[in-house]
């Protein structure tokens, strides 16, 4: 199968690209080359800018499916359909469930869930826009390929490579050991699913050639931030005690203030796991993170108190 891939050398595109060379794939990479370039020096790469709309590398090239990591507005889908005019392989978009409307949310959510209106008035993308945009991505997806058109969307997605933190930053915290400052519920539950599995899907729908939409969601056993926690600390070796603070007291990733939002962390997998995703158990990711992230040095996290905030927050709590 020959596979060209839109983005790639990230995060998603990294393991979907790692992925697809271990199982035989002929793959090939579209970007702007600016970032990764000491990965997958065996792949070919054509260079070009989604974000001035620069495609010509593509102009006459054939594969028999593409995987778009990378679109976040429509114009984005509009302008990489127009330059692999002809394509009648498989389109697969990674979305995301952001794509959901919150205000229509219930628990154990499956992909027919509603979404948010899809946003065509801007190209900024925000945490407010996010999700809309990529519903209208979705959307063009469909309307272009129709049955050849796959949609996958992620939740929050973890392992090494991840250049958000979200995870990492609880993987490093609870390697810390000791009180852990949590402004948030233990039992809130949460979802995150390895980089590694949802890999794994996207190369599988593509081999089998399977339409649809699939929620990718993990870990296959439902887990709170108190299970979390003990996850974390257990594949660090350590123990951490959770320290109720004040909600809101400092911004911890995957914290949701609001009980209501809980059904965010509760969509359903089955489609997903039908057609092929796996479930690392949550251990075995931190423990890959963890291994990561020391052997990167542990650069400042991009998200959540540091240890002299956490340090204050925990002071504040036993007055």
């Amino acid at each position: 199968m020959r596979l060209l891939v839109l983005g790639g050398t990230s995060f998603v595109g990294r393991a979907v690209v790692t992925d697809a060379l271990a199982h035989g794939l002929d793959v090939m990479l579209f970007g702007r080359g600016r970032t990764g370039r000491e990965l997958f020096p065996q792949v070919p790469r054509l260079l070009g800018d989604r974000g001035t709309g620069d495609y010509a590398a593509l102009a006459g090239g054939r594969w028999d499916a593409v995987v778009d990591v990378s679109a976040y507005v429509p114009r984005h889908v509009e302008e990489a359909g127009a330059a692999l005019e002809g394509h009648d392989g498989r389109y697969l978009l990674v979305s995301t469930i952001s794509v959901y409307d919150p205000a229509r949310a219930a628990p154990q959510l499956a992909e027919d869930a509603p979404r948010l209106p899809a946003e065509r008035g801007t190209e900024a993308v925000t945490p407010e826009t996010y999700g809309a945009l990529k519903v209208a991505c979705e959307d063009d997806v469909r309307a272009r390929y129709g049955d050849a058109a796959t949609v996958v969307r992620p939740g929050i997605v973890a392992g090494p490579h991840d250049p958000t933190d979200r995870f990492t930053y609880w993987v490093r915290r609870a390697a810390r050991g000791g009180r852990m400052a949590l402004p948030g519920r233990p039992e809130q539950p949460v979802q995150v699913v390895d980089s590694r599995d949802l890999a794994r899907l996207v190369t599988g729908l593509l081999v089998d050639d399977r339409p649809g939409t699939y929620d990718a969601v993990g870990p296959a056993e439902p887990v709170t931030l108190a299970g979390l926690a003990a996850a974390c600390a257990e594949a660090a070796g350590t123990r951490v005690e959770l320290v109720r603070v004040a909600p809101g007291a400092a911004a911890v990733p995957l914290v949701l203030g609001d009980p209501a939002a809980d059904p965010l962390f509760g969509r359903r997998a089955d489609r997903a796991r039908a057609a092929g995703l796996t479930g690392t158990p949550l251990v075995q990711t931190a423990r890959d993170v963890l291994s990561w992230d020391r052997d990167r040095a542990e650069p400042p996290l991009a998200v959540g108190p540091t240890p002299e905030q956490e340090a204050a927050l925990l002071r504040a709590a036993q007055r």
